[in-house]
């Protein structure tokens, strides 16, 4: 049982991304998951990074995702 779990956990882990999830709530996260996968996937996490990407993006943005990026402004 202890090893199912365990083995549960790490593939958990290991499926969220990181770079993605780090400066944003679940709610930022749901609007621009889509863009993000598009646009910025390969985008270091932290210091603004992220935002930046999706910011350099804008015009291709899904609505609701532009619609967060413009709220961080």
């Amino acid at each position: 049982m202890l090893r199912s779990t365990l083995i549960f956990a790490i593939l958990t882990a290991a499926s969220l991304n990181p770079a993605f999830a780090q400066d944003f709530t679940a709610e930022q996260r749901a609007a621009c998951k889509d863009d993000y996968e598009t646009f910025c996937k390969g985008t270091m996490p932290g210091g603004g990074r992220v935002l930046a990407c999706l910011r350099k993006n804008e015009g291709k943005l899904s609505a609701a995702c532009k619609k967060m990026v413009e709220a961080q402004k």
